[in-house]
């Protein structure tokens, strides 16, 4: 009888047991999840010391040959750079002179950290700046993202190097060193996605070959992108780190470490940045859209763009930028959505109708937060770039003479034939189309088999072939797709896309997974795919690298050891007059290109600057521009002393131009934007009484001798003092 009581009350308790197991506790509940996780979990056995030794071998490798890749581009870019300038034989003015434009004066303040008595003075008067453009105090630490110049010039100081180098070659060799580090991120990016890296090898490759459309490093070095590309090349070797999913926990750590300083960085260096980074986070959002990936860890990406433009705006004296950028409206938006998820079942009816009106909850979000923070915040961002593009696209016709110049400058044109004709010579663009099209097809299989509910594997092996279904390859083939679609618009873009398409094509035909998804779509029986496709894996690469080898190895061997001279007498006979003959507090107006080497060159003060991120600067190049339009003497002599400039430089190479395109010209450009030519059908002419005021200059005749005295000229420019008294002369 106790025996069964016993029984009784042990079997009772079992009972107890099981109902407590039916309902626990949630935070029971996530612990003995995490012990069954655990304990589920195979303990994974310690690999041979063969098989370690092996993998160490190929880390070690891979490693030194992405080092010394970067290093030898580096080496390339300095060798090439010194035969074709001869800039170790030139003079400091003629070295100055071969930065143009805006690089000019990027490099003219650098010059101006160095000069300055402290770093704290240094950095005060560039953000107090009012020697540089007559009548206009401007923040050119904020306004020209001078962070590089900052970082250079305390560097330079710092490490004692004014006593070893001049500061042009510690400069530029900055620069170059940057470069190298963006050709080793690419290598890595490559090597992450194909799983060797050999892959890094092609990657470099092609790059090199294809260099007039990766890089603009060779016309001019002290461009915001060459400081500001190679850092987001390393965000995204950490990014597509971060994304695979067999990562083990430190190198998780590692990736998002360096993809937060990275990300920082490059939106520090660029004033641009965050426009290409509104293109990762589409990607990314994208990525997450069809559940091809952890929404955390894509929403850890997330925190990492919100801090970076929190503290981005802070450090920049509060560029307002930043709040009304399209990253934060996007982000801001894609982290309320979450919020506002319901806990739906997988898989279900009422899941899929959640994942769209989600997509649509976040494209809503992100105009309308963009609207709001455009309405409320005040910003200085200027209406040129949707101006531009609705006229870039034929929705609208305007004169304006700034706008029309744009859409004249190569740059901003659609790509040429030539540029398509140089990547399929190189074998690059055919190799992309096809990885490419493999890699988007597969991730509409995946796609598709996710919308029929199929289970996907969670590590996908050698043996599925399923490339698609890996998230970083998803990540680059949306990406390079998004910055595609904008290079074939604006050929100043392929820059940003070039070096992907390098990359992704490099990866795709290194990857044995590329060709096994390839195989497994045609069936093969007579050989096993797998091993067809390790053979191409490797084959493939070797006969593309040893064909490269062949046919553009000795025409790089020819650029380096050709002497190339620069040669502009012209501009240097220029400049050493203004620094002779030109008082201290002269202002010199003229053309924004000339002005900003007259900045760099000779330290005085200008009426306009090559820069068009602001509306006042922008306005000031127009009206200085109308020396080549058809104006009276009076009128030009009014808007020349509105900014209170001494001097007018005329260039023979403006006033003469002669162009293929002829409505391109800026004369032509003036004539329209003043209405003195027939432009479209309808219009009303004001026909000039006026001849070009750059040519009858040039006469001395009355008035133009009232107003202008020619105190220099040569074969390429005309300088003209302006007269504070005017003698009306018969």
């Amino acid at each position: 009888m106790a025996g069964s009581f016993v029984r009784r009350i042990g079997n009772k308790g079992a009972a107890i047991e099981l109902r407590q197991r039916k309902k626990p506790k949630s935070s029971e509940y996530k612990e003995s999840a995490k012990e069954k996780k655990i304990d589920d979990t195979a303990v994974p056995e310690r690999a041979p010391k063969h098989v370690l030794l092996q993998r160490f071998a190929k880390i070690f490798i891979g490693c030194l040959a992405a080092v010394t890749s970067g290093m030898m581009y580096a080496l390339y870019l300095s060798a090439y750079h010194e035969r074709k300038f001869w800039f170790s034989n030139r003079q400091e003015l003629e070295r100055e002179i071969t930065f143009q434009g805006d690089s000019a004066i990027y490099y003219s303040y650098y010059k101006d950290m160095l000069k300055a008595p402290s770093f704290e003075r240094g950095v005060y008067e560039l953000t107090h700046n009012n020697k540089t453009v007559s009548l206009k105090t401007i923040n050119a630490v904020q306004q020209m993202s001078l962070y590089p110049e900052l970082i250079a010039s305390v560097l330079y100081q710092a490490t004692g190097s004014n006593e070893i180098i001049e500061p042009v070659y510690f400069y530029i060799g900055i620069v170059f060193g940057l470069q190298g580090i963006y050709v080793t991120a690419l290598f890595v990016t490559s090597w992450l996605m194909s799983g060797t890296w050999l892959a890094g090898m092609l990657t470099v490759a092609w790059f090199i070959i294809n260099r007039v459309d990766t890089t603009r490093i060779e016309y001019s070095i002290p461009l915001r992108e060459n400081w500001a590309l190679p850092y987001f090349a390393c965000q995204v070797a950490a990014l597509t780190g971060y994304l695979k999913s067999n990562l083990n926990t430190y190198g998780e750590r590692f990736c998002y470490l360096l993809m937060s300083a990275s990300t920082y960085t490059f939106m520090m260096m660029w004033e641009y940045s965050h426009y290409l980074l509104f293109l990762q986070a589409i990607s990314l959002f994208l990525l997450g859209s069809f559940s091809l990936e952890q929404s955390d860890k894509v929403h850890e990406v997330y925190k990492i763009y919100i801090f970076s433009l929190f503290l981005g705006y802070l450090l920049q004296f509060e560029n307002s930028a930043f709040l009304v950028s399209p990253l934060l409206s996007l982000v801001v938006a894609l982290v309320l959505v979450k919020c506002l998820q319901l806990n739906v079942k997988k898989g279900t009816f009422v899941a899929k109708i959640m994942k769209v009106i989600n997509f649509y909850l976040v494209c809503t979000l992100t105009v309308t937060l963009n609207i709001i923070m455009k309405t409320f915040v005040p910003h200085k961002e200027n209406g040129y770039m949707l101006k531009f593009l609705e006229v870039k696209f034929g929705l609208n016709m305007t004169k304006n003479f700034t706008m029309n110049w744009l859409l004249c400058q190569k740059y901003l044109q659609a790509p040429s034939q030539d540029f398509f004709l140089r990547l399929t010579q190189s074998s690059l663009l055919p190799f992309y189309i096809l990885v490419l099209i493999i890699c988007f097809l597969s991730i509409m299989q995946v796609i598709f088999r996710r919308i029929n509910d199929k289970s996907l594997k969670k590590t996908v092996t050698l043996e599925d072939g399923q490339i698609g279904e890996r998230p970083e390859i998803i990540y680059h083939v949306i990406h390079t797709i998004l910055l595609g679609s904008l290079a074939m618009v604006i050929e100043g873009l392929k820059y940003l896309w070039t070096p992907y398409v390098c990359m992704l094509a490099a990866s795709g035909v290194c990857s044995p997974e590329l060709w096994t998804t390839l195989f497994k779509w045609f069936r093969l029986r007579t050989v096993h795919p797998i091993l067809l496709a390790l053979i191409l894996s490797m084959a493939v690469p070797t006969i593309i690298g040893l064909s490269l080898w062949k046919e553009f190895f000795p025409r790089l061997m020819t650029e380096l050891m050709e002497l190339q001279e620069f040669y502009d007498p012209d501009t240097v006979e220029l400049m050493t007059w203004i620094k002779r003959q030109a008082p201290v507090a002269a202002v010199f107006a003229g053309s924004p290109q000339l002005m900003g080497m007259i900045k760099l060159c000779t330290g005085w003060m200008v009426t306009s600057l090559p820069l068009y991120n602001d509306d006042d600067l922008l306005k000031r190049n127009e009206n200085i521009y109308q020396i080549y339009s058809k104006r009276s003497a009076e009128d030009i002599y009014k808007i020349l002393t509105s900014y209170k400039a001494n001097y007018l430089i005329v260039e023979d190479a403006i006033c003469n131009e002669v162009g293929t395109m002829r409505g391109c010209r800026v004369k032509d450009l003036l004539d329209i934007a003043n209405g003195h030519v027939d432009c479209e059908e309808g219009d009303k002419l004001t026909y000039s009484k006026y001849g070009r005021f750059c040519h009858e200059v040039k006469i001395n005749y009355s008035p133009y001798v009232n107003y202008f005295t020619r105190v220099y000229w040569n074969r390429s420019y005309f300088v003209y003092k302006i007269n504070t008294v005017i003698s009306f002369q018969s």
